[in-house]
């Protein structure tokens, strides 16, 4: 079993595409490895799904496993009044719910046709959580 484990090294490029597809749909898991690698930001811009219903958000995340575009997932999933393909701007540290935050500093930054994102239940439901760009 040894050696298969070293002949599983030569494939490492085909293995780089699919951890990264692995840590988009489970961001949470791998987050802690990746939060080492993340400068310290003060400021992200930050999108999100946001569902009353578990059921609905994984729905989303189905979408989003499939290759769909996290905006267009969030114009037709999302239930708050960030329709605007989710986005919720540039929020700096201390200005989001302390759960959200959290989770959207520890995701590492990407865009809508390749979102890394990572889900998190607060008061107002649950989310799915990407983050563009950190300051």
């Amino acid at each position: 079993m040894a050696g298969k484990k070293t002949s599983d090294k030569p494939s490492k490029p085909g293995d780089k595409a699919t951890k990264s597809k692995a840590s988009s749909s489970k961001e949470h898991k791998s987050s802690d490895a990746s939060a080492g690698k993340l400068k310290p930001a003060t400021s992200i811009n930050v999108r999100h799904i946001l569902c009353e219903k578990h059921s609905k958000k994984e729905e989303a995340v189905a979408k989003l496993r499939e290759g769909a575009k996290f905006d267009e997932v969030a114009r037709e999933f999302s239930e708050d009044k960030a329709r605007q393909g989710g986005s919720l701007g540039w929020k700096i540290r201390g200005s989001l719910d302390a759960a959200f935050e959290k989770a959207a500093y520890e995701v590492e930054p990407s865009s809508t046709a390749s979102p890394r994102y990572v889900e998190v239940k607060t008061g107002h439901g649950y989310h799915v959580i990407m983050v563009e760009g950190r300051r």
